[in-house]
């Protein structure tokens, strides 16, 4: 009896520890998850068990190829992937950064997305820690991943840093090098945001920024609108820089929607009532505006003299000599 209790405890004693940097090799590790085609990029199991992995994915129109093509070019470190819904903009680019994990180019993948809620949606304030805090705006991107790992290997590679949350309020003075950063929803984005984004990247890092105009919860100043503009502009200018590495805009549309064929009906039905130009009319009146603005920077005089309104070397002398209008 003692000799058995006593073989018990030796082998028990193996799994009482488990080193953080063993967890960190085998967190990228893939493991069976589904049944049915398997992509032999993550065939790393025994014969016996490789047509167990999860489905192969497979661009299916011209802009997916060319968006796959924008993500497997190592002279293109920014992706700008725009379209409606169902298209695949966040899939690929998580597929991609799970390829270059595995393959070690990078050593760590980063998602991040603007903090803001659904319309009139307010959540208040959300219990945990930061990973907790932002679930309900990672959780898109985790239903992704969840398809080629386990649960508790994607909790593990959160822990040893190897998959990282980081809200865009904690990015600024960071710089990230070796790692694929997915920034998704980024029509939410206001331009400052933006700026501070696309300059966070390193040596040997790519950054996929996707996004949705249609779907934008930010009406004035939108991030997203002003870097699409600014990269046609650059891209038609003189001024175009002669280095290798690119910024690359792939635009996709409805007929790129492989979600639910119910998905491109939704969108043609909010379509047809003309709406969508007219925010689009708008967005440009306000981007006119908004260049105009930055492009005269001349001081402007309101004509009725209100001491209010008026910088203090501006007011009339017979207003200064007046208590009542003393400021």
């Amino acid at each position: 009896m003692l000799g058995i209790c006593s073989s018990f405890f030796r082998r028990s004693y193996a799994f009482q520890h488990v080193p953080v940097r063993q967890i960190s090799k085998t967190a990228v590790s893939m493991r069976p998850k589904k049944k049915g085609n398997f992509d032999s990029f993550y065939d790393n199991m025994p014969k016996s068990r490789s047509k167990q992995m999860v489905p192969k994915y497979e661009p299916r129109t011209d802009n997916q190829k060319k968006y796959l093509e924008y993500l497997n070019h190592d002279n293109t470190p920014i992706v700008l992937g725009v379209g409606p819904a169902g298209c695949g903009k966040t899939m690929f680019a998580c597929l991609q950064a799970i390829q270059e994990l595995k393959a070690g180019n990078v050593n760590k993948i980063i998602l991040t997305r603007p903090i803001v809620p659904v319309e009139e949606e307010e959540l208040g304030f959300l219990p945990g820690n930061l990973v907790k805090k932002m679930d309900p705006w990672t959780r898109p991107i985790f239903d992704i991943f969840s398809e080629f790992y386990q649960q508790h290997d994607i909790e593990n590679m959160i822990h040893c840093g190897i998959l990282e949350i980081s809200p865009l309020a904690y990015m600024r003075g960071r710089t990230f090098k070796r790692s694929f950063i997915i920034a998704d929803e980024m029509q939410n984005s206001t331009p400052n945001q933006m700026l501070m984004l696309t300059t966070r990247i390193g040596d040997n890092s790519k950054l996929v920024i996707t996004g949705d105009l249609k779907q934008s919860d930010r009406t004035l100043n939108n991030g997203l609108l002003d870097i699409i503009e600014k990269l046609k502009i650059y891209k038609n200018s003189s001024k175009k820089s002669k280095k290798s590495a690119n910024v690359e805009l792939i635009e996709l549309d409805s007929s790129d929607i492989q979600r639910s064929p119910i998905v491109s009906q939704i969108l043609e039905i909010y379509n047809s009532d003309g709406k969508s130009n007219e925010y689009n009319e708008v967005n440009n009146i306000i981007s006119s505006i908004d260049h105009y603005l930055n492009d005269n920077n001349e001081q402007i005089v309101d004509t009725n003299q209100d001491a209010a309104m008026l910088p203090k070397s501006q007011i009339p002398k017979s207003k200064k000599n007046n208590k009542e209008w003393d400021l």
